[in-house]
């Protein structure tokens, strides 16, 4: 064996060992304590865009939602926790792990645990409809939030297809079945559907934020046209309770919870850097026999 085949059986001996380190590493969920006491509070964390895939991505779409998922599971179940702190930095993203999420977070409240919301840079969307479920919500004053509403897209590939040559024939069991072809433009009644159905979710994030704040629901609308907020515009209208950061919403939580001194904070980490990487090929790998084409698909976002 010359010396150039066996640098290539070490070096690929070396990435799979890497490997399978980290999808190791990526079961364990680490925890950091950050702060010393006789009570305990879990810091977790939200971050990226919100959705269902499974974990962070190299390819820059960001989403740790099921592992977010998993953490505020594990807290409902922790009779040692006193309070969360929820650190949210994310734009939205998906509607329906937007309300997986949001439910999640009452049901946490339901335990019997405090939650505080804390933002960070971004806030918003969706973002804003998980924080609403919390006790109270601490903002930076510079944190980009609001954005409450609803957005769905429906792609027109036609004139695409066209250039290329791509034709669809389509057989149909009813003469909607077929209304989110990329092949096509939507029809007037199509239109209309898709419409009752942003609205019908826009309703549930309005009546989500009126709940969550106290807020009557005409207050809301008036604030939930699209427009995004800084921490401090969002304090004034009432959809942040304080305005700090991190520190200053594990505090207001040790406060709601009754904690006297310094709480022991116990920070549900996802991990970082060149694992992040790692998991990212492990998501490529898995998905690569499932990866969508541009057909009959929709996207209703928060």
């Amino acid at each position: 064996m010359d010396s150039r085949k066996a640098g290539i059986i070490i070096v690929t001996a070396g990435i799979l060992i890497t490997l399978i380190a980290a999808v190791i590493s990526t079961k364990n969920t680490n925890r950091v304590t950050a702060f010393t006491g006789s009570d305990r509070i879990a810091l977790i964390h939200l971050s990226g865009t919100i959705g269902f895939s499974q974990d962070s991505s190299f390819l820059g779409s960001v989403t740790g939602t099921s592992s977010t998922m998993a953490d505020l599971e594990e807290a409902e179940k922790d009779s040692s926790l006193k309070a969360v702190v929820l650190r949210i930095d994310s734009p939205g993203g998906s509607a329906a792990a937007s309300q997986e999420l949001y439910d999640q977070v009452l049901r946490l409240k339901e335990s019997g645990k405090i939650v505080v919301a804390s933002f960070g840079d971004t806030a918003a969307s969706g973002g804003y409809f998980v924080g609403a479920a919390a006790d109270k919500i601490v903002a930076l004053p510079s944190t980009i939030t609001g954005s409450i509403g609803v957005i769905s897209t429906v792609p027109n590939l036609e004139e695409l297809y066209k250039m290329i040559g791509y034709q669809e024939r389509v057989f149909k069991s009813g003469p909607y079945k077929d209304m989110l072809s990329s092949s096509r433009p939507l029809t007037a009644e199509e239109e209309k559907i898709m419409q009752e159905i942003t609205t019908d979710i826009y309703d549930d994030f309005v009546d989500a934020v009126a709940n969550g704040r106290g807020l009557a629901e005409d207050q809301v609308r008036r604030l939930a046209d699209g427009r995004i907020y800084t921490g401090s515009q969002a304090k004034e209208n009432g959809l942040v309770d304080e305005l700090g950061g991190k520190r200053e919403a594990i505090q207001l939580a040790a406060e709601l919870a009754g904690i006297k001194g310094e709480p022991q904070v116990v920070e549900y980490s996802q991990g970082s850097g060149f694992f992040s990487f790692l998991r990212g090929v492990r998501l490529l790998l898995d998905r690569t026999d499932s990866l969508p084409l541009p057909s009959a698909y929709t996207t209703i976002k928060y």
